[in-house]
């Protein structure tokens, strides 16, 4: 009964008639363990195709975050190269007749330095916000900007292109709270910021120096940091002695909550405040009493923040 069965099923699968006998069996019906049937090639994406271009062709792009090279870090790659070869073709787009860096500046000095006159590339289609996206995720990724340069990326997504800081955060794997807390120390003075870039001054020195208002007062906050080597906590206690001064300078009373604590536990709940609500949290306490300050910038990130605090918006 089985081989009637099996011509019906046939039948019906090739559209033919009634079967009248058995269908004979075909070596193509035999067993696959017989005739193994080859795995097929995998596709390869045309856009990730590897193509040796001439270096001349290829430009540096000016959307890339990353403006510092340092000739130390550069020779050591140029070394490696030298050695090894370009293991990771550089990505580049077609604009205006030549080819625009996306990714690999590094690796495109350093090919430079060793007079190469072939390198390996990838091209891609991108507009400048995506090559802007790229070049910000390849080098945090990989750990190469400072945080100035962080910043800088972060802001230009927002003002170029009009992104949100949680769209922002959202394209480059990070939290709303880390673009907020990066954007907010483009605020302080160039000169600051500088010293950010030079590693003379730390991330967590540059949150407490804006608790200054004033940029005359940041820079000679910084300065002072520098010079006497204060730590990130003698730091919040200078900032927070400065906002006394300045109190009692303008008739107010000595003692008054400063928006920069100086105990470090309550500096860290802040920060952890910041990294739950995705926003600004600005915590003051003096005694036992104080305010806690939550910024939001939109009736959509309001009614998130009122939903992972759990209170409901009816």
């Amino acid at each position: 009964m089985a081989k009637p069965a099996l011509g019906r099923g046939l039948g019906a699968l090739l559209g033919g008639g009634a079967v009248l006998a058995p269908a004979p069996v075909l070596p193509a019906l035999m067993p696959a363990a017989t005739t193994p049937t080859p795995e097929p090639a995998p596709v390869v994406d045309p856009r990730d195709r590897v193509q040796r271009v001439a270096l001349g062709r290829i430009r540096p792009c000016p959307l890339q975050p990353r403006k510092d090279f340092p000739a130390e870090s550069l020779r050591e790659l140029a070394d490696s190269i030298r050695e090894q070869g370009i293991v990771q073709p550089l990505i580049v787009r077609e604009l205006a007749g030549h080819l625009e860096l996306i990714a690999g500046e590094r690796r495109w000095r350093a090919a430079q330095l060793l007079g190469l006159a072939e390198v390996p590339v990838i091209v891609r289609q991108a507009d400048d916000r995506a090559v802007l996206e790229m070049a910000l995720i390849e080098n945090l990724q990989r750990e190469n900007l400072n945080a100035i340069e962080e910043a800088q990326g972060y802001s230009q997504l927002v003002s170029q292109f009009q992104l949100t800081q949680e769209e922002v955060a959202t394209k480059v794997g990070k939290s709303r709270a880390v673009v907020a807390n990066a954007l907010r120390l483009l605020k302080l003075p160039l000169v600051v910021q500088n010293y950010i870039r030079e590693d003379r001054l730390s991330v967590g020195h540059a949150k407490v120096i804006l608790g200054l208002t004033a940029e005359k007062e940041q820079q000679l906050a910084a300065e002072r940091v520098i010079k006497e080597g204060l730590n990130v906590r003698q730091t919040e206690g200078l900032i927070a002695r400065l906002h006394s001064r300045g109190a009692g300078r303008a008739g107010g009373k000595p003692g008054l909550i400063v928006p920069l604590p100086a105990d470090a536990h309550v500096a860290d709940l802040e920060n952890r405040l910041r990294e739950r609500l995705g926003t600004k949290v600005q915590l003051r306490y003096h005694k036992g009493k104080g305010t806690v300050e939550i910024s939001f910038y939109s009736d959509q990130e309001l009614e998130r923040i009122l939903q992972v605090i759990g209170v409901g918006v009816e």
